[in-house]
Formats: C-alpha cells, structure tokens, sequence
C-alpha cells in the first residue's frame, strides 16, 4: 500500500456499486443470484422441495367403482380398508389411521402438507383398557424405493447403501424359511383337500390358535408409530390375478415385496378396494411358546378361509414371498390352473420351455440365456391361456456371485435392489459375494425389469419343452433322456437331486434328496394332483419332457468329472430348437429312460453313462443303489388314488426304476 508522505498508509477508495441491470435498463439480474424463495421457514422450503403426484386416474368414469369420486373420498375409503385389515378381533374394529410419516410434523408447512394429504379415518368409540383407541396409526402406503431407502436408512440398524446403489439389510437372527415353523389352519373343507401326514409341508394348527397369533401380530403393529402398507399383485394373467396387502413394520420388507410382486399403475392402485389375501408381518415380535401348536418363537401362519396369513418371530423376507406362493398352489388349481416351481424363457419364434430343478441343478443359469426372452426365475402358472409368471421380480441367490459368471445379477444389484445379509466393505461399501460371516444364504430382489431380456408383460404361450433338471452325483443318469407322460410325472413327483455332503473326517459322497413336484416345502395339496394336471396340459398342448442330468459322468463324486457346462448348453440349445426330437434313441435298463445317440457338440461316448465308467461292477451297484432310493422315495406316493380308480397311479408307479 503506498504511503502519502506521512509515513502512514493512504485510506482505501470505496469499491464501485455492482450494478446488476442490463443494458436495455430493464430490471433483469445477469449475475448467479435469483428472487428470494417463497417460504417463510425452512420447513416450508423443504416443502417445495416435493412436488405433488400428479392424479392419474382418466375421468372418463370407466375405471371401476371408485374412478368417479373424489380424491378425498377415494383415499378416505382407501384408509377404511387399511384400517379394516388392522381390525381387532376382540374391538372388532380398526384403529384411527392417518397417512404419511408420523416424523413429519409440528410446523406450519407440515401441516398445509397434512392438510392436503394426510386423511384419518377414525374407529367407533367403544370401551377399551388400553390406549390403542386414543392414538393414530400411520399408514406408510405403497411407498416409492427413493422413499423406502430412507426409512431404512434413518430408522432401521444394518441398512446401508452399498457402492452399486443397491440397499443392504439385515434379517436378524433368521436367515432363511423356518419351514418347521409353518402351520396352515385345519377346518373342515381344508382337512379334506390339503395333502397331510407323511412327507407332507403341511403342519396343522386350529383356528383358534390361529387367531390368538393374529390378536399378537396386530396388536404389535398397531402399537406401532407407523406401519407399511402394500397393495400389489400376484400372476400377470389379467384373468387370474389375486390382490394381496402386506402390512408390516419394516422398510426393508416393503421394499421387499415392492420388488417381489406385481406393482399396480396409479389407476390400479387408486381402483384397487378390497385384497384377495391379506399378510400380518410382525416378525420383530415373537410368538407366545406357550400358545398350543408352538414349538418355537417363530411362527408363520396360513387361514386359507380367512385369506390371511400371520408372520411372529422372523424377519426373513422370503417367508412373505412363499408364503404367497403356497397359497397359489391352493387357489391356482382350483381354477384348473397349474402353478409351478419353475423358471420359465420363450425363444424369439415363440416357443416356451419350463425348467424345473432343486438348488444346485443350474436351473437358474439354464434358464437364463441372452438368446430368449425371460418369462420368469422361479413362480409360474399354466392356464388356458399359456402360461404366466405369478411374480413381478427375481430374487437371486449371490453367494460367490461374479460377473463373469452371471452378469444380468450382477448388473441388476443397483438402485431399488434389496440385499439380503451381505457383508460389504465398510469404508467403499463394495460387497463381498464370497463372504459368509452373516449367512451363506444371501440374496438379492429386484424387479424382473432390470433383467435386459425379461418378456414383459411375463406371458407366453404354451411351453412346448418340460425340462427336469437333476444334479445326478452318483453319476449314473444320462445327460439327457426323453421322458413320456407317465416318466415326466413319475420323475416330477420325485423331484430328485444328489447333494454333495461332508463328513467328519473329511470324506465325501453323494446324498440323495427328494422334493415332491420340485417344490415339496410350498405346495399344498397332494404331488399326484399337480403331476396329474401336468401331463393333462403337456398332452392337449404337444410339450416333451426331459430328464437332464448337470452332475456327474464317468463316476461318482471324487472319481468322475462334472458334466461340463457347454455340454449341458448345446443339449439345451438342441431341445429349444427341436432338432433333439429327431434323434436316434436307445433304451437304457433299471430306469427305462430313452437317450439320443449323438447331440452336435456333445461327445457321444458320454450320452451313455456306462460308457464313461471305467470300473463296471461300480457302475451297476451304483445304478441300483440310486433305483432303491427313487423307489423307496416314491412309497409316500404309492397309495395315493387319482381320480375314480388307480390306473393312473399304477401307471405313474411303473414309469419308475425296474428291477
């Protein structure tokens, strides 16, 4: 700073006037600044922030009951469903419910919002010793992803975005079904049409045990500040579809589920009334041991008659999407629709093949091929009409999951996606898929969009290819063999694979295992019904079945090889393409199975397991042994009646191992 003579510093000059007009003089400002914000607080500007859904229902009064009232009145009756859900049994009415988030309140801006948004809907006066009748319950309802994320995030321990923008939880103490822990109510028509005793998923409770769970898991959850309600879809056959709400505690669950089922449009959801089938998840809150039927904290209870079930003591989020399951296995057929276990693809000239097969079969990775379309992973029905996936998402196993190895999974873990139970990297929060210090049951839900080639809708015409998959580690079934009616029902009431299991002192060998129509712990009546209807849609529709076999050639575990996966590829390429239906065929012994006699790309020395065998005598003992499980298996079944007399059973029954 220069000096003035006095040995002191010159006084500075005052800045220049920013002037902030334009040159035309018309008032416009060119700097980054804007006219202030019309919001008195700062909850009134995060208030701005949100902008209203616009209301999507035509008004050409078409839509169904509700489409012609007004807003207020179609969310007032909305809420007096929701509330009828979570009536009392011993109050007989709802509690008061109110929508949105019971966080978002105490200013001025909130309350405009409630104003315009929040609805309650209040229960009877009636006499009661608690306080339930005096409080609110909030309703969070078909909430977005973005939204769900941050209920999560802010109020439930063990949610974490993860790098790829997926959602990681936790499902607490349980990490898979609690098959052991289902009970489905016993009455009078259930008692004579559900498939009990012996080898049966079926374990009975009575109705007022019932009951007594679910006065447990809807008292927990109107205790509740607020509760997530979903109102969704199952089976994307318009004629076939069945409402379901799941009302439940947790973020993690409603986002579950918003991926696992259908998701309605606006219009649907605004028309939607009463649900088909109703879920009480309350798994954070456990079952009374004490109560008759229980056998532990957990519980997971189905009323077919009063289309509910009841989720106590487990906080897995798979119990909800089989649950549903099991109760199309009971409704489906009842319409003389077949649902399945099953994925299910279609090639570009429209023909659909059905894959059926235990973990570890590859039932996921065969059905999943960039040259077809994806119907569907795991959940299918078979109409009149051709066949339909009953779920509106994928929920993928991720154990050692790569993206060499199954890159749509890999690219469909991204935002909206729930992972299950996976340890991830605390400071880049890149997941570990070969970590198994939480579970080695980790698992990934995403809508079945995110997979590029999934068919939507998810329909197809009728399958024209049955595939039966085995991982055989005995190494004595073919690689393929063409299966008649009366195998391919045979072979799909046993549902077999062999699992490779170890012992104490390090020795390994091959353990068979057996599940009835390749889904035992979800279906509802007996195996034979649905193998029944299996064949009747296979012969009024030209399908073939076919045994495959993804395990062991050449010998048994830890002496043969696995079958390699280019080979199981071009058998698969050559039933989609109908070439394998003009091969030669030959007839083997013990299991009468026909299998071709060469398969472009596939060496023929291995279409025929003896051949692979160096060791005879081990081939035929182990032939045998593996007959004397199926047929001992199968004695569950055997006196079983189909139909007026036993023709059909006998028919089934000689289809098998013969020896």
């Amino acid at each position: 700073m220069a000096a003035n003579g006095t040995g002191l510093p010159m006084a500075r000059k005052p800045l220049a006037k920013i002037v902030t007009e334009d040159k035309q003089g018309n008032g416009m400002c060119h700097d980054d600044s804007a006219k202030g914000v019309k919001a008195q607080t700062i909850d009134e500007l995060h208030s701005l922030q949100k902008k209203r859904s616009a209301p999507t229902t035509p008004l050409d009064g078409n839509q169904g009951a509700f489409a012609s009232l007004p807003d207020d009145e179609r969310r007032r009756q909305q809420l007096q469903s929701i509330s009828a859900s979570l009536a009392s049994l011993t109050r007989g009415t709802g509690p008061k419910v109110v929508r949105g988030d019971p966080a978002a309140k105490s200013s001025q801006a909130v309350e405009h919002v409630a104003h315009r948004h929040h609805h309650h809907v209040e229960a009877p006066a009636i006499r009661v010793s608690d306080d339930s009748s005096l409080k609110f319950t909030h309703v969070l309802y078909n909430l977005s992803p973005a939204e769900l994320y941050e209920q999560a995030i802010k109020y439930e321990k063990g949610s974490f975005i993860t790098s790829s923008g997926a959602l990681a939880t936790l499902s607490g103490a349980k990490t898979g079904r609690s098959p052991r822990d289902k009970r489905v109510v016993m009455d009078d028509t259930t008692q004579n049409e559900l498939w009990w005793g012996r080898g049966s998923p079926n374990i009975e409770m009575d109705e007022h045990t019932f009951l007594v769970n679910r006065e447990r898991a809807v008292d927990y959850l109107n205790s509740l500040d607020k509760v997530f309600v979903n109102d969704q879809f199952l089976n994307w056959d318009p004629q076939n579809r069945i409402k379901v709400r799941i009302v439940s505690a947790r973020a993690y669950h409603s986002l579950f589920m918003h991926n696992m089922c259908i998701r309605p449009t606006d219009e649907e959801l605004e028309n939607f009334g009463t649900p088909d089938f109703t879920i009480y998840n309350a798994g954070q809150f456990p079952c009374n041991r004490y109560t008759h039927y229980m056998t532990s904290s957990t519980s997971i209870d189905l009323n077919l008659a009063r289309k509910e079930m009841v989720i106590l003591g487990t906080q897995y989020a798979g119990e909800m999407k089989k649950g549903l399951f099991s109760v199309m296995h009971y409704l489906m057929p009842k319409r003389q629709i077949l649902s399945l276990h099953s994925g299910c693809n279609m090639g570009r000239d429209g023909d659909v093949a059905l894959f059926f097969g235990l973990s570890g079969t590859g039932k996921t990775t065969l059905s999943t091929d960039h040259n077809r379309y994806l119907i569907g992973d795991d959940e299918h029905c078979w109409s009149d009409y051709g066949v339909s996936n009953i779920e509106g998402g994928c929920y993928a196993k991720c154990i050692d999951l790569s993206r060499e190895k199954e890159p749509d999974i890999w690219n469909a873990i991204k935002f909206g996606t729930v992972l299950e139970n996976v340890v991830f990297d605390e400071h880049t929060r890149e997941v570990e898929y070969g970590d198994k210090s939480v579970t080695e049951n980790t698992r990934a839900a995403y809508p079945i969009e995110y997979i590029p080639n999934a068919k939507l809708p998810c329909i197809g015409p009728h399958p024209k290819n049955v595939i039966l998959l085995a991982c055989d580690a005995f190494g004595v079934l073919p690689p393929v063999s063409k299966l008649n009616l009366a195998q391919t029902m045979y072979h799909f009431i046993s549902g077999y694979t062999a699992l490779v299991a170890g012992t104490e002192d390090g020795i390994k060998e091959p353990t068979a295992t057996f599940s009835a129509c390749f889904g035992a712990a979800f279906i509802m009546l007996h195996p034979t019904k649905y193998a029944a209807m299996l064949a009747e849609k296979m012969q009024k529709h030209g399908a073939t079945g076919w045994l495959v076999n993804t395990g062991w050639s050449g010998g048994s575990y830890g002496s043969g090889n696995r079958i390699k996966l280019a080979y199981t590829r071009k058998i698969i390429d050559a039933i989609h393409s109908g070439s394998l239906l003009n091969a030669t065929y030959e007839k083997t012994d013990v299991f009468g199975l026909e299998i071709p006699t060469e398969i472009e790309g596939v060496p023929s020395e291995i279409l025929r397991p003896e051949n692979t065998w160096g060791d005879k005598k081990a081939y035929r003992s182990t032939l045998l042994k593996l007959g004397g499980l199926f047929k001992n298996n199968f004695e569950t079944f055997t006196n079983y009646k189909i139909g007026k007399d036993t023709k059909l059973t006998q028919e089934i029954l000689a289809a098998g191992p013969n020896f």
